[in-house]
């Protein structure tokens, strides 16, 4: 077995909580690190363990995640959590190797379009930043997981629909170069059910005994509508944020990620056990209204409550 699939099991589902850094990419306030800290530590104690921790991207540009390394330290020192952070260039891959990081993500976009407006490189290149970021990952001493996302997967706010066939050979080609994990992203929440399902069963078909990650947004109500479609099409692993905190520069508008809450209810409404307390894991949004009051937050479950009946406690 991989060390991929030691990470993320194949007979089971995967809940990745991205609050920390997709979820913080536009908020006009963000939590100290005390509080990011402590947000962590009470989603852990409900169950949660796949964090996505930040970005090792310049503090002066991005001052919330200045504190990564201290973020990712408090991840490594709860036994069985992972954390996940993101790293765009050769110095921020650096970085992350050097903080111990698990896991660590990079970016290439669907359309040559949206990479050269929100990267200012080509997809070639932006590929080829994977593959040295993979031969880095083969040299370092922890070897951590590098997947890869390939974002406005189902469409694109520059030019529109995007081919799945490009998709899928942007697939092919990161997993060329070594990645251990592609995630499809719904980065601007255009899809519906259907084109999720169609792209996530092509993607999980070509990556053979590797998990396929799918990543959604809920610009348009079609979250887990969407998150379903890829769960029946093979996907295990689902990113999601608490509250559905986030947002994408490139899609106005938009309220943010899928809402990691109604995730889990999913996923267990499914069949899927996740080991989440839900009740627990939808008090931890008192920690956002306290810190970041400006902020909307989302959810079914948190506005409704558990069906009468409904145990709290994942099986």
């Amino acid at each position: 077995m991989s060390r991929v699939q030691d990470v993320y099991p194949d007979d089971g589902i995967s809940l990745r909580e991205v609050g920390l850094r997709d979820g913080l990419q536009l908020v006009k306030k963000f939590p100290s690190t005390a509080v990011k800290q402590r947000w962590i530590r009470e989603e852990y104690a409900a169950g949660v363990r796949y964090f996505e921790v930040g970005s090792f991207l310049p503090a002066k540009t991005f001052p919330q995640f200045a504190d990564v390394r201290d973020i990712v330290k408090t991840i490594t020192e709860l036994p069985g959590a992972h954390g996940v952070a993101l790293a765009l260039n050769e110095r921020g891959v650096n970085e992350a190797l050097a903080s111990g990081i698990a896991e660590i993500a990079s970016v290439v976009s669907a359309t040559e379009e949206h990479s050269q407006a929100n990267a200012h490189r080509s997809r070639e290149s932006a590929i080829a930043n994977v593959k040295r970021l993979c031969e880095l990952r083969d040299a370092s001493s922890h070897k951590p997981v590098v997947n890869a996302g390939i974002s406005m997967a189902l469409g694109c706010s520059i030019v529109g629909p995007v081919d799945p066939n490009e998709v899928i050979r942007i697939a092919e080609k990161l997993y060329e170069v070594g990645v251990d994990m592609v995630a499809v992203a719904d980065t601007v929440g255009y899809a519906g059910p259907k084109q999720v399902g169609e792209l996530t069963r092509a993607v999980v078909r070509i990556a053979g005994s590797k998990p396929v990650c799918v990543h959604l947004h809920d610009t348009r109500g079609m979250g887990i509508a969407n998150a379903s479609a890829a769960l029946d099409a093979g996907a295990r692993v689902l990113d999601g944020s608490l509250g559905g905190l986030g947002g994408c520069p490139f899609a106005p508008g938009a309220t943010g990620n899928v809402v990691f809450e109604d995730l889990v209810f999913l996923c267990e409404s499914k069949g899927f056990a996740t080991g989440i307390d839900i009740e627990r894991l939808v008090a931890v949004r008192a920690i956002l209204r306290a810190e970041m009051s400006g902020e909307a937050l989302y959810g079914g479950l948190a506005r409704a409550g558990l069906p009468r009946g409904t145990s709290a406690k994942a099986a």
